[in-house]
């Protein structure tokens, strides 16, 4: 094989070939018999001032330009790549080779990175190929490009080789590798943190069963501010919170745990939900002017079967009823939280025995090419054929929505359960209420009926007796400060009794020191003492509920 014949199939080299040929015939007609000029066509020629010819790109020796460019270099022949040269960099970086075998034997290497199907498409199609940052056997990453050649200058000469020539980008490939190691590192720290102001584990409600699940967006170190908590208010009342920070990065994780921790402090309250609302909106102008987020809190009672809830420009509670129907809870709803001058309201959408509620960021409904309603109606039809434990809802209603590992946002999900108890089960969550009517004669009454219930309820002694204590305090300290309408409730749950007393009036009972002297200021006392927590809070319609409870011994439940 004549290696000098061979010419790369540059753009225009057969074309400059040509035309340099037509040129130096037109240009010397009366030289045919001198012999050939060393001076190439003025078209790739300049003349020093000495007249010395510099010779033109076409006239250079190619397999001396080839061995002498520090690229590493082979040219390959015919169908099965017969190896027919290397160049002395290819040579130093991988040893010698023999000439006119295979590719695959001569040039184990190649085989190795999976470079011999590409020259088969070289070949084939006659056009060159490339194959970016390949670490080769001598530890070192090269970039190949694959060109076509053929045999003499015409153009339509078929392609008979593949000229292989290897950059090394060695320098490249490991800064690349540097930075994604340092990227990879900065967000496993944000996705840390982020994970880090998340509840580590959920309260567990007597009365509801909780499952929440947080997905990091995307493989870039800049995570979201979405979050979630759930809050157990006591009088077996449950707060449930759920927001989003706009932006990503570790400023928005910082901005949500610090509303986390703020709304943590305002539940302890037992506000209101639209009054959770308007201080986290204050808080937020003073945490960041300049940043906003979406929120919705929500209270369950089991008593009213319903979840209260007030939301700051967040999307929409979803409801799947034990019929299987799914209703949304649009409205009330208020501008983000951040953007001050608004009023909050409060609204409430049914959750009764068998109904599971669920919350949720806007990383699973939001897309680029879909309307936002379309995503809740989606997830809505997802909801209303999930079944089974919280945490199967869970994870079904994020496999519906499509979210993997690489998903573009975060995503927050909140799912929870009010079950539907029967059989035995039931025995354990009982409820009984007295209307208080009369004036002191409402006390006796009290104690009689509280003793009646807890008696069937089959308590033991020492906790009969401190319940019966604890409705006599709390009906006397309704009775001497509060307005009618009155009204006693005791509820147990597998876990504890509730003991409730309602009135007309808003002014919230404090515990004080009594003095010796004082005739009354000790009820709230001695029902902080015998009990195992204690509270109040004032009531949608206007007026106060003051409560206690007591943990059930283990042979209660």
């Amino acid at each position: 094989m004549n290696f000098t014949r061979w010419s790369a199939r540059l753009p225009g080299t057969q074309r400059r070939a040509a035309a340099r040929t037509e040129n130096a015939a037109a240009a010397t007609p009366d030289r045919r018999g001198e012999s050939p000029s060393p001076v190439p066509s003025a078209r790739v020629e300049q003349l020093t001032d000495e007249g010395e010819p510099i010779p033109g790109v076409d006239e250079l020796p190619v397999r001396e330009v080839l061995d002498r460019v520090p690229a590493l270099v082979a040219l390959v022949h015919g169908t099965d790549h017969r190896l027919a040269h290397v160049n002395d960099a290819y040579t130093t970086a991988f040893g010698v080779r023999p000439l006119g075998e295979p590719a695959r034997e001569a040039l184990p290497e190649l085989a190795e990175l999976g470079l011999l199907p590409l020259l088969d498409q070289v070949l084939r199609s006659g056009k060159p190929r490339t194959l970016k940052s390949r670490k080769a056997p001598d530890g070192r990453s090269y970039t190949f490009t694959c060109t076509p050649v053929s045999e003499g200058d015409g153009a339509a000469t078929p392609v008979s080789g593949v000229l292989v020539f290897a950059t090394d980008v060695t320098d490249h490939a490991e800064a690349a590798e540097r930075l994604r190691a340092s990227e990879r590192r900065q967000r496993e720290t944000a996705v840390t943190l982020q994970r880090s102001l998340l509840p580590q584990e959920l309260e567990e409600p007597d009365d509801l069963r909780i499952a929440a699940t947080y997905h990091p967006g995307g493989t870039e170190a800049a995570v979201g501010g979405d979050w979630y908590d759930v809050i157990t208010l006591g009088g077996g009342r449950t707060a449930l919170v759920i927001g989003d920070v706009m932006g990503r990065g570790v400023r928005a994780a910082a901005v949500m745990g610090q509303l986390r921790t703020a709304v943590r402090a305002y539940a302890r309250l037992d506000l209101p939900p639209h009054e959770v609302l308007q201080l986290l909106d204050g808080l937020a102008t003073e945490i960041d002017a300049n940043q906003i987020a979406t929120c919705v809190y929500a209270v369950h009672d089991p008593n009213e079967g319903r979840l209260v809830y007030a939301s700051a420009g967040h999307l929409p509670i979803l409801v799947r009823d034990e019929n299987g129907d799914v209703q949304r809870a649009d409205e009330p709803t208020g501008p983000p939280l951040g953007t001050g001058g608004w009023m909050h309201a409060s609204g409430s959408i049914a959750l009764s025995p068998g109904s599971t509620a669920v919350l949720y960021t806007d990383g699973l409904v939001e897309r680029r090419d879909e309307d936002l309603d379309e995503g809740i109606a989606s997830l809505q039809r997802a909801l209303a054929g999930a079944t089974g434990t919280p945490q199967v809802v869970c994870d079904r209603l994020v496999r519906s929505a499509g979210v993997t590992a690489d998903h573009d946002d975060d995503v927050a999900v909140l799912v929870l359960q009010h079950p539907a108890r029967t059989g035995p089960d039931s025995d354990l969550f009982r409820n009984a209420a007295l209307e208080l009517l009369g004036g002191v004669e409402a006390a006796p009454r009290a104690r009689a009926f509280a003793s009646g219930v807890l008696t069937s309820w089959r308590f033991p002694t020492d906790l009969h007796d401190l319940g019966v204590l604890a409705t006599s305090e709390l009906v006397a300290n309704s009775l001497q400060h509060g307005t009618p309408p009155m009204r006693l409730r005791l509820r147990r749950t597998d876990r504890r009794l509730i003991i409730e007393v309602t009135d007309g009036d808003d002014h919230l009972p404090r515990r004080r020191r009594a003095e010796p002297v004082d005739e009354s200021g000790r009820g709230i006392a001695i029902v902080a003492t015998i009990a195992s927590a204690w509270g109040s809070r004032r009531t949608p319609g206007g007026g106060k509920a003051v409560w206690c409870e007591f943990v059930l011994p283990k042979g209660s439940r």
